[in-house]
């Protein structure tokens, strides 16, 4: 199995997997958005491959913070193993590669959201020896954003 960065004809590949994630009949990954990512410096859009196929990927983005001097901290998110290859090490290899670009980086943490409802994913990343219980996660999709405008919240 290999961790490689995402390139342009993996767009379907990837596609189906976040279908996997995520219901939504608007998923489409973009070759177009797959090279801007391969360049950029602070993203990683990762893919493990085993015999040929793409079985798993995970966003990785490092974002510069003021708290610690130099040290960037990082983002996970979009972390999929597709559900026939589960339970194969992908998921861990795919951890493994995060970290070790993280400690490459210098990092001072590295924090993911997961959907509340995806206990196996849950104690996957607590296996990976992340901690659940330290910090609580908030989410507003874009779906919301106009809510705030229309009521003057947002000013």
């Amino acid at each position: 199995m290999i961790v490689r960065l995402a390139q342009p004809d993996d767009s379907a590949a990837i596609t189906a997997l976040y279908i996997e994630l995520v219901d939504n009949p608007q998923v489409q990954v973009l070759p177009e958005r797959l090279a801007t990512l391969a360049e950029h410096a602070d993203h990683a859009l990762l893919v493990a491959e085993a015999g040929g196929r793409i079985v798993g990927t995970a966003h990785l983005m490092f974002c510069l913070d003021a708290m610690f001097g130099l040290q960037p901290y990082a983002l996970v998110e979009n972390v999929v193993v597709a559900a026939a290859a589960r339970g194969q090490g992908v998921g861990k290899v795919l951890m493994d590669a995060i970290e070790a670009r993280c400690r490459d980086r210098t990092c001072s943490k590295i924090m993911l959201l997961s959907s509340a409802t995806r206990s196996d994913a849950h104690r996957f990343f607590a296996r990976a020896g992340f901690q659940g219980d330290v910090k609580r996660g908030f989410v507003k999709y874009r779906r919301d954003f106009a809510m705030a405008c229309e009521t003057g919240l947002n000013s």
